[in-house]
């Protein structure tokens, strides 16, 4: 893999710093950005690659992280469309309209502006083609309380990825999504304390370890550009998912 190069957005820390690190070591040369510069260049101190500061937020940013990294590498074969955040739990009733459009900038149009630089670079170079990961989220598929700007968000990811797998189709590109649920980082630490169930009731939820996402991701990452996965949810197996509410 020594000649393929892997980009991680949000790679500083959580999911997105563990993929970068698992990429590497599985061979690929990485870019990795986030909005702070000090974790994503401790990140590419580790991996030998290359760390920009990027606000995903803005596209000008995007085309200029996307731009260092052709700069340097010449091409771009996976990205993990990683970077996102979480809203400040709030009954739908009492949603603050900045606190959604934050969301929807950072999670939805934030992953369109990475997926978009990716596809004109994986459309216009030679050879054709790449793949794109997005990650979803179990609440791409049901939403927790109290999260409707979060699950909005995420679930406009499912019909972004359908759009690109379908749009990519003529230039060998690829995109297929990960949606995880309850990955041990230290975002999820406060799982362990309860977490807002359906019914009201505050409940500890199980993790994982956050490896078997990476170890998904190689997976998928891995696959000739002739086979795809479109979804892959991994979960802890004991998490309140299947018959959540």
């Amino acid at each position: 893999m020594n000649d393929k190069i892997a980009v991680v957005t949000g790679g500083g820390s959580g999911i997105g710093k563990a993929a970068a690190l698992g990429l590497a070591a599985a061979g690929y040369r990485l870019a990795v950005c986030g909005r702070r510069i000090e974790p994503v260049a401790e990140v590419a101190r580790q991996t030998g690659g290359h760390a920009a500061a990027c606000d995903v937020t803005n596209p000008q940013s995007v085309a200029d992280f996307f731009a260092g990294v052709m700069a340097r590498y010449g091409r771009v074969d996976v990205v993990f469309n990683n970077a996102g955040r979480f809203a400040p739990a709030s009954n739908f009733g009492d949603l603050d309209v900045g606190v959604w459009q934050e969301m929807i900038n950072t999670n939805l149009n934030g992953a369109f502006y990475v997926a978009r630089e990716a596809f004109r670079i994986m459309r216009d170079q030679s050879p054709q083609g790449g793949r794109i990961i997005n990650n979803g989220s179990i609440s791409a598929h049901v939403p927790r309380p109290e999260a409707a700007s979060y699950t909005a968000s995420k679930h406009a990811i499912t019909g972004l990825t359908k759009a690109i797998s379908l749009d990519g189709r003529a230039f060998s590109i690829a995109c297929g999504q990960i949606d995880i649920g309850n990955a041990a980082t230290d975002m999820t630490s406060q799982m362990n304390a309860g977490s807002l169930q359906a019914n009201g009731s505050m409940m500890p939820e199980p993790t994982f370890d956050v490896s078997h996402v990476v170890d998904a991701l190689v997976y998928m990452s891995g696959l000739p550009l002739s086979a795809n996965v479109q979804f892959m949810t991994v979960m802890a197996t004991n998490m309140p998912y299947v018959g959540r509410g």
